[in-house]
């Protein structure tokens, strides 16, 4: 009895973990929306379809320390994007992450609200995440 128990659970254990690298390993986009006028109006900006980009967008976001915390900005953020499956049947709760560039425009604070949880990146994660999700450097802007 001992050793069926052993071999099913065995069972489930692969297939748990063969069902979620396949999530993992799964191709996904970024989907771009930036802010329009001083209101809460968003076009579609654009769609980050480069797997590399995608992957090096997701550890930046994975690396942040993310301070429990509801906050409320003086404006609306200047970006939003969120990571969608390319395969239109893979169904994935959905993280909607706000981007505010700073006053100084030397870092971004981020808010993912439905979470209660905000960051403010440092100066080098800054960089690198809002070229991947503008396409445009931080450093460029004035």
């Amino acid at each position: 009895m001992k050793k069926i128990l052993f071999v099913f659970f065995g069972i489930i254990s692969i297939f748990i973990v063969g069902c979620s690298n396949t999530l993992e390993n799964e191709e996904q986009s970024i989907k771009v929306q930036k802010l329009i006028g001083d209101e809460y109006n968003y076009e579609d900006f654009k769609e980050i379809i480069n797997s590399e980009q995608v992957i090096k967008a997701k550890e930046v976001l994975n690396d942040i320390d993310w301070e429990n915390a509801k906050v409320e900005m003086e404006r609306p953020p200047d970006y939003r994007f969120g990571f969608q499956y390319k395969n239109p049947d893979i169904e994935a709760k959905a993280v909607l992450y706000e981007l505010w560039i700073s006053p100084n425009r030397d870092k971004v604070e981020l808010v993912i609200d439905a979470e209660s949880k905000y960051a403010q990146l440092d100066k080098n994660k800054s960089a690198i995440l809002f070229e991947i999700i503008t396409g445009e450097n931080l450093s460029d802007l004035k």
